[in-house]
């Protein structure tokens, strides 16, 4: 099935932020290179200027279309109204296909390497790279069975922790080999 039968694809809004606002603009600069939100948040866009079609709900999935950060995370709904700006796409999952497949699934699915290549080979520009809406619109969905969606997530996040916890080893091992150099020429 694809994308665009699955959900609605539309783009973030274009907005200048101000200093004290009532709603969070989301920005890539936002994101680590996995998606996950990095540091504080805070409103920096004017309410009454926010129209309701724009602000993000629990379960949408916000696509970094643009630039060297190609990725996907699911809105996590923080404590504040929040927009994502013209770099990201929103996708929203169309109501009938809410108990078929998991929002975590297609961020899943969007930021794997096969599909990130895919969609990568199909970008527009060369120094500025872009992923166009009607690419996403066109990508093909594999909607396995809910049971292997949260076996295959549940392997993904073993996965993740195993990256993280084979980076700590790395670098207590380095930190132990210098220290023995240090110690053997004191």
């Amino acid at each position: 099935m694809i994308l665009s039968q699955i959900a609605t694809i539309q783009t973030g809004l274009f907005a200048k932020p101000i200093a004290d606002g009532e709603v969070v603009y989301l920005q890539v600069k936002h994101f680590d290179d996995n998606g996950m939100l990095v540091g504080n948040l805070h409103p920096d866009l004017k309410e009454e200027d926010i129209s309701q079609k724009h602000l993000l709900r629990q379960g949408d999935i916000l696509f970094a279309s643009k630039g060297s950060k190609i990725f996907a995370t699911e809105f996590d709904n923080i404590s504040q109204p929040a927009v994502a700006s013209t770099s990201f796409f929103v996708i929203r999952q169309k109501e009938e296909f809410r108990e078929t497949i998991l929002p975590e699934f297609l961020v899943w699915y969007l930021n794997n390497p096969t599909t990130q290549t895919l969609l990568k080979s199909k970008a527009i520009g060369t120094s500025l790279v872009s992923i166009s809406k009607s690419v996403l619109d066109e990508l093909d969905i594999p909607i396995p069975e809910m049971k292997k969606q949260h076996a295959i997530l549940k392997i993904a996040r073993l996965r993740n922790k195993e990256k993280v916890l084979q980076l700590r080893i790395n670098e207590l091992k380095e930190k132990q080999i210098q220290q023995l150099i240090i110690k053997s020429i004191s």
